[in-house]
């Protein structure tokens, strides 16, 4: 238990690296926070900022994800403190209290006083090193939704909610076999449900039509 409390702690503070803040500093010498929508994640500095930035601190928010799956869960050996379903399943269990680890982090990253971004990132990063299959279909379905609309936030609403339809479909439908897919799904629905409610005044605001569209327009210096 001791072990994996220290892999929770490890991930949380790989995720609360507050990227976005940082770029921001960087760039022009602002709390991204304080500007467009007030979040420190990658949508918000591209609307104020511009792309270039806005992809730079989307990329490094997905490579914290990655990290926390790919590295920091190696740390865990031996078997969990609870029973699992086998001993594959347990590896992918850490993964995934990893992973979740390392959002929640830049959700309520502890560098910038518990705000940061919304998680979008950092759980493609994860995910993407659990369900490549299924997260390139979210890709592709980001980036139909993002053209077609400009709302990059309806774009990862949607591309998310793909994620544990396409899973459910690829097991049981078109009976590919996914390694650990009764312990994968519950935490991808859970995942699902928690990038809405971070997303949820994005949802009034595109019912209401006051959310920002993206543009590639590059921005002009103050």
């Amino acid at each position: 238990m001791f072990l994996l409390a220290i892999i929770v702690i490890l991930s949380y503070l790989v995720g609360s690296v507050p990227t976005g803040i940082i770029v921001s500093k960087f760039a022009k010498g602002i709390d991204i926070r304080n500007h467009g929508s007030g979040s420190a994640g990658g949508t918000n500095v591209m609307r104020v900022l511009g792309w270039k930035h806005g992809f730079l601190v989307i990329l490094l928010d997905t490579l914290k994800g990655a990290l926390a799956v790919v590295i920091v869960a190696r740390l865990y050996f031996g078997p969990l403190p609870f029973a699992n379903v086998s001993p594959f399943d347990d590896f992918t269990l850490v993964q995934i209290i990893a992973g979740i680890s390392a959002v929640i982090g830049h959700v309520w990253t502890v560098f910038a006083g518990f705000r940061g971004g919304k998680g979008i990132a950092t759980g493609l990063g994860m995910l993407l090193m659990l369900i490549t299959v299924e997260m390139l279909i979210a890709v592709g379905v980001f980036i139909l939704v993002v053209t077609i609309s400009k709302y990059v936030s309806l774009g990862s609403l949607i591309a998310t909610i793909s994620i544990p339809v396409s899973l459910i479909l690829r097991e049981n439908v078109f009976h590919g076999h996914i390694n650990g897919y009764n312990t994968i799904l519950p935490f991808v629905i859970f995942l699902t449900i928690f990038i809405i409610y971070t997303h949820r005044k994005n949802v009034v605001k595109i019912f209401n039509g006051t959310e920002s569209k993206l543009s590639f327009k590059k921005k002009q210096n103050s």
